[in-house]
């Protein structure tokens, strides 16, 4: 009876007894810019081993530069990702297949992240980053600050959406099944390529623009890294500064592809636009 007695005391000081917290990952390396984002935003500073090169570098960031820098870096390199033994990998969804084996082999965890083509794919993203990071709340914080800048990005009642191009240096346009077009509509726009059938990286020459311009062209790049000496020549043609019925803007191409904090960035960016068209 004694020995009952005893081992129904210890069961319920088992059962009272607080849950054994989750072991968070404690050196994660990011492989992408898009995860590079996430990753600085709901770790810890100290879980977080390395980030890709691409956020160090002006043209190809999705982040602050001076942020990014902050951090160490790594160039992706197979070899140099398991000599550094993280705890997880994070990366877009274009792992070769022979690196997804060797990580598996050498008992590495490799998390992948598609693009994300509408907000609620990021957000759902979001989460699952914050999930394996250890820090849920972050999560739902950050998706809560994405919320309250579409809101507050959304065109007035009513309001007739313009047709907007976003157009890259070289004459590529940015197709209608996208994150930044799913942004161009909650924000007062319509995605002008989708409404041509025009598809993500189709070539617009400049002839067509002239003669079937947007009402608002979104301008990424103005350098050799969109469309080299060609591309330079297109974006200073005079013809496109003589549209009057078109306004050219700039846009940031660190807010053209990810998701997670940058829908932040675009909306507000997006917001701006538009209350600027007149």
């Amino acid at each position: 009876m004694r020995g009952g007695l005893v081992l129904l005391g210890a069961m319920l000081v088992g059962a009272c007894a607080p849950a054994a917290p989750k072991v968070q990952p404690s050196r994660i390396i990011s492989l992408n810019p898009c995860t590079d984002a996430l990753l600085v935003e709901l770790a810890d500073r100290d879980q977080v081993g390395a980030l890709s090169s691409y956020s160090r570098d002006p043209a190809q960031s999705s982040m602050d530069v001076a942020r990014a820098r902050a951090y160490p870096f790594t160039r992706g390199a197979m070899e140099e990702v398991i000599a550094s033994q993280p705890s997880l990998v994070v990366s877009g969804s274009f792992t070769p297949a022979a690196t997804r084996a060797a990580y598996a082999r050498m008992g590495l965890r490799l998390e992948e992240f598609s693009m994300a083509s509408t907000v609620e794919e990021s957000e759902a993203q979001i989460r699952r980053m914050a999930a394996l990071l250890g820090h849920p709340e972050r999560g739902e914080a950050m998706i809560a600050r994405i919320d309250r800048a579409m809101r507050e990005a959304a065109p007035p009642p009513g309001a007739k959406p313009l047709p907007a191009l976003i157009w890259h240096g070289g004459g590529l346009v940015v197709g209608g099944e996208t994150l930044v077009s799913d942004l161009l509509r909650r924000t007062g726009f319509t995605p002008f390529a989708a409404i041509r059938g025009m598809g993500q990286s189709q070539f617009m020459p400049l002839e067509r623009m002239v003669v079937d311009p947007p009402r608002v062209l979104l301008v990424i790049g103005h350098g050799d890294a969109d469309g080299g000496r060609e591309g330079r020549r297109v974006l200073d043609h005079p013809v496109l500064a003589h549209l009057p019925a078109m306004q050219r803007f700039d846009f940031d191409a660190g807010l053209e592809y990810c998701g997670g904090p940058t829908i932040i960035r675009a909306a507000q960016r997006l917001a701006h636009i538009r209350r600027e068209v007149h």
